[in-house]
Parts: C-alpha cells; sequence; structure tokens
C-alpha cells in the first residue's frame, strides 16, 4: 500500500475520527494538535443520520449516547424572566428518531481520543508552521517539533485552519461570513434549570443560558447580527470586549453572563461561518471537517460532515490502495452533494434565533405558540433530517 505515513493537523472531532479509519485500514497517522491535550466541555453538538451509522460501525456510538445531555426543550423569556412562548426539542431538529444524538463537543472529542491513543501517535501542545511538498512526500516543519516527513497532509484543524491557509491560500478567499456572531461558554446553574434552555431576545441579539446533565452546572450563549468585522480569533479579551459592546444596555440575565465570560476557562468566540472551496485537496495535501466544508453552528451539522468525512476519506484511501489522487478525487466525488445540502440548511436559523425587529420577535414568538399546526417548522424538521440522511454510506 502507498502513501501510509499520514500528519493529521486537529485532535477535536474530524482528527481522532480520521486517524481511528486510517488506522484500521492499515495506514499509519499521526496527529498534531495545538492544544496540550483533548479538549474537554464545549457546546453540544449534534450527531445525526449517517454520522450515527459511523459511529455505530466504529463500535463508539453507544458510548457517545452516553454523555447525551438530555435536553428536553426551550422557553423564550422576557426581560422580567416571564416566559413568552416554549418549544420542545423536536419541533425544529427533527430528534423524534431516538438515534440521533445531542453531545457535548469535547465528549465526542474525549470518546474518539480513547479508541485511538494506544495505537495512534499523538502530540500535542504543537502546530504546523510549513508544508513543502515534494514530489515523493511533503517537509512539514513545526512551531515546537524537528521537521518531520509524511507522504500525505490532512488538515483537520477548523474554520480557521493552519494547513488550508498554508496549502490553499488566506481563510477569508474560502469563508462566507452567514451575518452572525456566537459565544458560548460554562457558567453557574443560577436559575436552577433542569435540561432547559431559556433564551431571550433583544433585537438582532440573542442571549441564552441551557443546562444539560450536570445541573450543576450551566452554558450561556450570546449571540448577535452584525456585518463581517476583523478580530484576532486567538484574543478572548478583544473578544469579550466586542460581546460587551455588542450587548450593552440589555437587561435580564445579560450583565451576569458578561461577568461570566471574564471567568470562563472555555470561553469561545467566533463568527458565524461557512467554508466553500472548489477543491478538498492541493496534491499530497486534503481537508476534512470544518477545514474544508464547515457548514456553521447554524446547520446543527459540523460534528456529523467531520465523521462522515473522516470515514469516506479514510475508506478511499483504503479503495485506493493509497493512491491519493484518486482516494481524493472519489472522496469529492462522493461527499459534494451531502455537503452542499448540509450546508443549505443553515440559511434561516439566524432569522428565527436572531429576530432583527420587536415586531418580528413578536410574530416569530407567535408562530412557535402554534408550531404543533404550523408547517414552517415541521419543514424545517424534515429539511434537517433529510440533508442528514441523504448520502448512501459506502462500505469499505
Amino acid at each position: 500500500m502507498d502513501n501510509t505515513n499520514i500528519l493529521i493537523s486537529g485532535a477535536s472531532v474530524a482528527g481522532p475520527a480520521l486517524a481511528y479509519w486510517l488506522r484500521r485500514h492499515g495506514f499509519s497517522p499521526t496527529v498534531v494538535e495545538r492544544a496540550p491535550a483533548v479538549r474537554s466541555g464545549g457546546y453540544p453538538v449534534d450527531l445525526r443520520g449517517v454520522a450515527v451509522d459511523v459511529a455505530e460501525r466504529a463500535g463508539v456510538y453507544n458510548e457517545i449516547r452516553e454523555c447525551r445531555t438530555g435536553m428536553r426543550g426551550m422557553t423564550f423569556v422576557d426581560a422580567a424572566n416571564r416566559p413568552l412562548t416554549s418549544s420542545d426539542m423536536n419541533t425544529f431538529d427533527g430528534r423524534g428518531n431516538r438515534r440521533d444524538v445531542e453531545v457535548p463537543r469535547g465528549d465526542v472529542a474525549r470518546v474518539l481520543h480513547a479508541a485511538t491513543r494506544d495505537d495512534v501517535e499523538y502530540v500535542f501542545g504543537d502546530s504546523i508552521t510549513g508544508i513543502d511538498q515534494r514530489a515523493d512526500g511533503v517537509r512539514v516543519t513545526f512551531e515546537r517539533g524537528e521537521p518531520r516527513d509524511f507522504d500525505l497532509v490532512i488538515g483537520a484543524d477548523g474554520l480557521h485552519s493552519r494547513v488550508r491557509s498554508l496549502a490553499f491560500g488566506p481563510e477569508e478567499r474560502f469563508r462566507r461570513h452567514l451575518g452572525y456572531y456566537v459565544s458560548i461558554f460554562t457558567t453557574e446553574n443560577h436559575l436552577r434549570l433542569d435540561h432547559w434552555t431559556l433564551l431571550h431576545n433583544a433585537p438582532g441579539r440573542l442571549a441564552g443560558i441551557y443546562s444539560a446533565r450536570d445541573r450543576t452546572r450551566a452554558n450561556a450563549i450570546l449571540g448577535f447580527a452584525s456585518p463581517e468585522f476583523r478580530f484576532d480569533h486567538r484574543d478572548p479579551d478583544q473578544q469579550r470586549a466586542v460581546l460587551r459592546s455588542a450587548f450593552a444596555g440589555i437587561g435580564w440575565e445579560v450583565p451576569r453572563l458578561l461577568d461570566a465570560a471574564d471567568e470562563a476557562p472555555d470561553f469561545y468566540f467566533d463568527a458565524v461561518a461557512q467554508i466553500h472551496l472548489d477543491s478538498w485537496s492541493r496534491d499530497r495535501v486534503a481537508l476534512v471537517g470544518d477545514a474544508g466544508y464547515g457548514p456553521s453552528p447554524m446547520s446543527g451539522q459540523g460534528t456529523s460532515l467531520a465523521v462522515v468525512g473522516a470515514y469516506v476519506l479514510a475508506g478511499e484511501l483504503k479503495a485506493a490502495g493509497g493512491n491519493h489522487r484518486i482516494a481524493f478525487a472519489r472522496y469529492e466525488e462522493l461527499l459534494r452533494d451531502f455537503v452542499a445540502r448540509n450546508q443549505e440548511i443553515a440559511g434561516t436559523g439566524g432569522k428565527t434565533l436572531m429576530p432583527s425587529s420587536r415586531a418580528q420577535i413578536w410574530l416569530r414568538n407567535q408562530i412557535m405558540r402554534l408550531a404543533s399546526l404550523a408547517p414552517r417548522f415541521s419543514k424545517v424538521a424534515e429539511g434537517i433530517q433529510k440533508a442528514a440522511n441523504s448520502l448512501e454510506l459506502p462500505v469499505y
């Protein structure tokens, strides 16, 4: 078999998932990750449709399911915390089939890392600084480690992929801003929520608190509509300042949440954006998951695309006997339509969660009160399920 020595950048979900299947197919993957260890916690993500089939084939689905959040629903409230409208989870995402699961992102990463750590090399606390493609391989330089030679390099390093910027070009060429920014972080469950979410709107802004699994803690979410602007995605202090400016003068629990953001060890802030490339590979370098085709959090399908993409990429490398040109082309051919369908469902999420005026907030609430009769939301759930199941999963 050709090209067995493969470097993967990123140890969140796509990276360990790819490492699992590559090792199972006889390749020798190495995973490099900037963080000092697998990141714990994180916002809830969904495993849906054919991604559940992949997890079952890997033998990790039951363990992932054990980590499910168990969220029951959500309530929109006014500034005095009075309920305006409520909904259960199935109204919007169609999770009624009972196979799909919502899980903290860090738990998915932990389960996949545990399934691979005994026979996959992990290098934590380091990152790629240079990629020199040659006829017979790739010379890779690192921030801390010595240069090494690999047959192939796979970027599984997220929206702000270093591999993509080195091999394909600047991020702004491929990023499509969807008009929103979002922040998520842990906080105290001072409202004593029980597997429930409280949400409060001001025009173009959303604040929320939800508690899942461990009722002693909660997660906060702050989102706002805005044209795209520049910020340093590695500077949390700057990001917290952006949040304070965006939510200045908003009541409810917002001041307390902004204070909590200052102390949160897992503070996350980013643009709601998608990644679109004409090709997911350049010679001996390829991309998987958010690095190549991130659908944005508004789709709820980022983790599922990462899991399915990793499975197909590794499987096609096996089927091609390690011939990367054949495998990368076939990987794109199989997944392009699936990715497009799952990116499309992100379109209406922001307008539903962050209406731009008080009149639109009122109208959204009225529609939600009639959600069981309103075809709009049943069609949303149906659309998500169709997208999540729109691939006939190959067997390798």
